[in-house]
């Protein structure tokens, strides 16, 4: 199981990035993290920068 650490203006999250089920562009430079199982996360980053994290983690 692998994490990646995903930063947000609300707090930081540790992602297990196999839970990861989709990301959508959101506002002010943020990215919707959909996760399986759970509620989605906003997290700062564009899409390019948040799939880079995930896919390197």
């Amino acid at each position: 199981m692998k994490f990646v650490q995903l930063l947000s203006r609300g707090g930081n999250y540790l992602v297990v990035t196999d839970n990861v089920a989709w990301l959508r562009a959101a506002a002010n430079g943020q990215t919707t993290v959909g996760i399986v199982g759970g509620s989605p996360l906003v997290v700062d980053g564009n899409i390019d920068e948040i799939a880079e994290k995930i896919l390197a983690g």
